[in-house]
């Protein structure tokens, strides 16, 4: 799904998309009871849910959610805080030696913000963050957003436009743009 695609609800398309939410959900609530130190049971869930092996380099402290898991692309030397959310339907890439801290949420779907159209359609677009991009706890990156390489995410800051390389964006995005 990209952001000038929109995906109608009660399709096949968004019967096959609920139904892996289904599913990496059954495996996200298995993974985030096993022992911490249960690395060949992590290992194998987090295989099953990106449809991959995880890379070598990569940690992840669990708590960790997923709706889809399988457009979920992490480099090696990525490292994911506690509790953190991937709605990953749309894509999310995370480069090389990035950092994100607890509580950051990425979120590649949504829906129209008419409200004739808002409960019939999903609309959605990749995220992409690039190489060395610190992100902090709490932060919200919205969908079609790409973070440039060593930028910095202030904790809580809602990321909605793409951030350039080697900058530091914080603080609250919400403004009023119309109204109807």
């Amino acid at each position: 799904m990209s952001s000038d695609r929109l995906m109608r609800i009660r399709s096949p398309e968004f019967k096959a998309m609920s139904e892996r939410v289904l599913r990496a959900t059954e495996l996200t609530s298995r993974l985030n009871v096993l022992p911490f130190d249960d690395e060949a049971g992590k290992a194998e869930l987090f295989e099953q849910l990106l449809g991959r092996p995880l890379p070598e380099r990569v940690t992840i402290y669990p708590p960790f959610y997923t709706d889809h898991g399988l457009n979920l692309d992490l480099a090696e030397r990525v490292f994911i805080n506690q509790n953190c959310t991937f709605l990953d339907y749309a894509g999310i890439r995370i480069g090389e030696r990035t950092m994100i801290g607890p509580k950051a949420t990425f979120i590649t779907v949504g829906h129209p913000v008419d409200p004739e159209e808002r409960r019939g359609w999903l609309s959605g677009a990749p995220i992409t963050v690039e190489e060395n991009v610190w992100i902090g706890a709490g932060a919200t990156i919205l969908p079609g957003v790409r973070i440039g390489r060593d930028a910095v995410i202030a904790a809580g800051a809602v990321v909605a436009d793409d951030v350039p390389p080697a900058s530091l964006v914080t603080g609250p995005k919400a403004t009023v743009h119309r109204q109807w």
